[in-house]
């Protein structure tokens, strides 16, 4: 059972996506990941949303022109995806068992991009199954952007994963990292309780 499924039970889609609705409505910006990623690939580009949830991310980036697959495992989540926008491809899955070629899916990916604490709610000790997983989805020279909490006040959970293991678990999966940063409007990283990484294959 993953840490996300202990937290929420998986029924938790609603309350996000309205949540996430309120701070849209309160002015509040709720699209930096999607413009974070809109600036390291050309609009075009195949992007995968890992741990798409309801959907925020991937949505923006098709609206912006990109070529975009979500998957997730919580159904609560993807039922909020697919009302929102029923034309994009979504689909059910465990990360963890994550292989394109099952789904009819290409593996060639530009960009894969996993927000939302993805890595700390996985089940303590798939992440390296995990990061390996999205690195094959990857084409030659396509990026792996992660953001992540690394301490109690960036998390819902105890802190489960550090940056110097999932740099390693990164290079282990042929991923080199390029850059880090402390939020995705790419202040710089400096320390802290919060990562934005990216890595290239």
């Amino acid at each position: 059972m993953s840490r996300w499924n202990e937290l929420t039970g998986e029924t938790s889609g609603s309350d996000y996506a309205a949540r996430f609705a309120a701070l849209s409505r309160s002015g509040k910006d709720v699209h930096g990941e999607a413009r974070f990623c809109a600036a390291l690939v050309p609009a075009g580009a195949r992007v995968l949303d890992a741990g798409c949830g309801t959907g925020r991310v991937m949505i923006r980036l098709a609206e912006l022109g990109y070529d975009c697959v979500g998957v997730d495992r919580d159904a609560s989540m993807l039922a909020v995806a697919r009302e929102q926008a029923p034309s994009l491809p979504w689909f059910s899955h465990d990360l963890t068992d994550f292989q394109p070629d099952r789904l009819g899916i290409a593996a060639d990916f530009d960009l894969v991009v996993a927000a939302g604490n993805i890595f700390p709610l996985l089940a303590t000790g798939t992440e390296a199954t995990v990061v390996e997983r999205l690195a094959t989805a990857l084409r030659p020279g396509g990026l792996l952007v992660a953001g992540f909490g690394l301490d109690a006040a960036h998390l819902p959970v105890p802190p489960s994963i550090t940056l110097p293991e999932y740099d390693d678990y990164c290079a282990a999966a042929g991923l080199a990292l390029v850059d880090r940063f402390a939020t995705w409007d790419a202040d710089p990283y400096e320390g802290g309780g919060y990562a934005v990484s990216v890595h290239r294959r």
